[in-house]
């Protein structure tokens, strides 16, 4: 792809950095903006550099936040007995698009994952098992993708509960094997958190 211009070239080459952003759509994006009025294309990128510099980890959940707390968190109406263990943001999104769970959520940041070099260390697994010490908390719903690493996660984190007073369930099988809650649409998830099952139930159908 060859450009007349260097910075049409150092444009087109920023936004190709996007995952799931190729060359040609990058350029299209680019010349979209070009031709949009200067105040609307400010507004634009300084929506981009204000959200990088001020975007939060909630201090409870890790979700992203404008506050060191979460909307979600600080909500009165939500059941702060309960908690939705999740990967990561995506899936928080895509579990509240459903309007079915009126909990709150922990976001580990990843799942265990040794090929890739991830280890429990790595995630938010020891503030969530602190969150259960020090707070009335009735239930752990783990609502991880159903593949060898969610698998993983599971077990470890719910050997490192087991001594404590808390339900543990995981959203039942609706979503196939190997796919991604993000990817799924509302009514399976929706159906998948409100079937959940006990984790040792789970972890026997794994077994047989």
């Amino acid at each position: 792809m060859v450009f007349s211009s260097a910075l049409l070239e150092n444009a087109v080459n920023s936004f190709a950095k996007l995952p799931g952003i190729g060359r040609k759509t990058a350029l299209r994006l680019v010349l979209h903006l070009i031709k949009q009025p200067a105040n609307e294309v400010e507004h634009f990128t300084e929506a981009i550099a204000t959200l990088r510099k001020e975007i939060k980890n909630c201090k409870q959940c890790q979700n992203i936040s404008d506050t060191e707390i979460c909307n979600i968190c600080s909500n009165p109406s939500r059941k702060k007995e309960w908690i939705c263990v999740v990967e990561n943001i995506r899936d928080v999104i895509a579990i509240e698009s459903t309007q079915q769970f009126n909990g709150t959520y922990h976001v580990l940041g990843g799942i265990i994952s040794p090929l890739d070099g991830i280890g429990p260390d790595q995630l938010h697994i020891e503030s969530l098992v602190e969150r259960v010490k020090n707070n009335e908390i009735s239930e752990i719903i783990f609502a991880l993708n159903p593949n060898i690493q969610g698998d993983t996660t599971i077990y470890y984190i719910g050997r490192k509960l087991k001594d404590l007073p808390v339900k543990i369930t995981t959203i039942a099988r609706g979503i196939s094997f190997g796919g991604e809650l993000e990817y799924a649409d509302e009514m399976t998830l929706a159906k998948s958190i409100s079937n959940r099952i006990p984790v040792e139930h789970y972890v026997q159908s794994l077994n047989s």
